[in-house]
């Protein structure tokens, strides 16, 4: 497997104006995608953006290397991240292409693929795009470019696309919903669906201006949800991410529900209901509690390494349907091809209604275990502290003595030059303690 250039684990992501995120870069990328998918089959490409004011710009670019490569384009406008992936399968398309840096701030910006089925596109394919990036770039004869039209009512067939997951049986009337859209893609899109299965709602975070994308909103910001549901005495809140993919709740008095405890509810709703295929995956970072919650269910838990990519693969590696992270990327791969923040909590809510319970009674079916983090700086020219003897003695003695009652993970951030020590205990005193101890020797051998 060769070793990628622009490709990270979630398409190609940065600062606008920078590294690859430039109209020159972007406009080389769309006619490269353009060659290789041209060999594929059908000629049509779709592109959905977020809110992001450089979306414009980007979607520009991408159009004019697409059509120099004779490929047509089908813009669908601001679309959230899984309505991207779902309208290329319908639509037969050969690929979708999103330009959204999901819950980044608005000067950064990223573009991902999304294959024919739907699904993130293959290694090989990435690898092929990247070694037509190196090539020259031309353009096809006049006769053959590729024509661009825009998509009418993308947004209504995704509505009902997320309305068809949700129960014909059931009905959200009654429900007073507050739902934060992060000033992203979904800001048309989510209040719509709710509104239209019978909810009343109470909307924040639908004015994008293409700067205030995930600010102080939404999924990665859920004060502003906390707060608006205790003061409209709300049955629940929903916030999502910039472009759609991630969801985190609030129930009525105002607790926040993570991806661990949405991702219990709708495993045991599928239990429940006879649609449970095999077990659930989480990733080394999920909670403790939901492995033992599962566990006493008698459901499988698997934990993969952390990004909604690696929890898909090992889903497919095993054959299961349902897994996510705790940030809220929640997967169901009988009901949609990628995470869908929107189809994620209505899956909640169907759970809710058809055990005639409140969103704080569903999500208190198992205890979080207390979790210390700590984030030690290192100098990246180091050795990697995490394989110090005395750091991996350290390690051995916090797990001897939490035994089954806690778990440690200590990894080095993807990102940026960061060792995370996780310790996690059913006693917050000892994870704390713990946390300190490994994070002491990871220190002293850091520096």
């Amino acid at each position: 497997m060769g070793q990628r250039k622009y490709f990270g684990t979630d398409g190609i992501r940065g600062k606008v104006g920078e590294s690859a995120i430039n109209p020159e870069f972007v406009t080389k990328l769309g006619w490269a995608a353009g060659k290789v998918l041209a060999g594929q089959g059908t000629n049509k490409v779709l592109i959905g953006k977020d809110t992001r004011i450089s979306g414009y710009m980007l979607e520009s670019a991408l159009e004019a290397g697409l059509s120099a490569a004779g490929i047509n384009i089908g813009l669908l406008g601001p679309m959230p991240t899984p309505a991207i992936a779902y309208l290329t399968k319908t639509f037969r398309s050969e690929a979708g292409i999103v330009i959204s840096a999901s819950h980044n701030p608005y000067y950064d910006n990223g573009i991902k693929f999304f294959s024919s089925k739907g699904f993130k596109l293959a290694d090989d394919i990435e690898l092929a795009i990247e070694a037509m990036m190196e090539k020259p770039m031309e353009c096809v004869a006049s006769n053959q470019l590729g024509k661009a039209s825009r998509v009418t009512d993308a947004s209504g067939r995704y509505i009902e696309f997320c309305k068809a997951t949700f129960s014909s049986e059931l009905s959200l009337r009654g429900l007073k919903i507050v739902v934060d859209c992060a000033h992203g893609a979904t800001y048309h899109i989510a209040p719509n669906v709710l509104r239209e299965l019978g909810a009343q709602v109470i909307e924040i975070g639908t004015s994008p201006n293409g700067l205030n994308i995930n600010d102080g909103v939404g999924a990665t910001s859920m004060q502003a949800t906390i707060d608006k549901v205790r003061e409209t005495g709300a049955d629940l809140g929903f916030g999502l991410d910039g472009d759609g993919d991630r969801i985190m709740m609030v129930d009525h008095l105002g607790n926040l529900i993570d991806g661990d405890q949405i991702l219990y509810m709708v495993a045991r709703d599928a239990l429940k209901n006879g649609r449970m295929q095999g077990g659930v995956v989480g990733t080394q970072m999920s909670n403790l509690g939901l492995e033992n919650a599962l566990s006493k269910l008698g459901v499988p838990f698997a934990r993969s390494k952390v990004g909604d990519r690696y929890v898909m693969e090992l889903l497919q590696q095993k054959g299961w349907a349902i897994g996510g992270e705790s940030s809220g990327h929640i997967l169901n791969l009988n009901i949609a091809s990628t995470g869908d923040g929107i189809v994620a909590g209505l899956q909640v809510l169907a759970a809710m209604l058809r055990s005639s319970m409140d969103l704080h009674e569903l999500s208190s079916g198992f205890e979080m275990y207390p979790q210390q983090l700590i984030n030690i700086r290192y100098q990246e020219s180091t050795e990697n502290p995490v394989n110090g003897k005395a750091v991996q003695d350290a390690v051995k003695e916090a797990e001897n003595s939490l035994g089954k009652r806690g778990r440690v993970l200590l990894r080095k951030s993807g990102t940026e030059p960061l060792i995370r020590v996780m310790v996690e205990s059913d006693d917050e005193q000892a994870s704390l303690q713990w946390a300190e101890f490994i994070a002491d020797a990871v220190r002293k051998v850091a520096n």
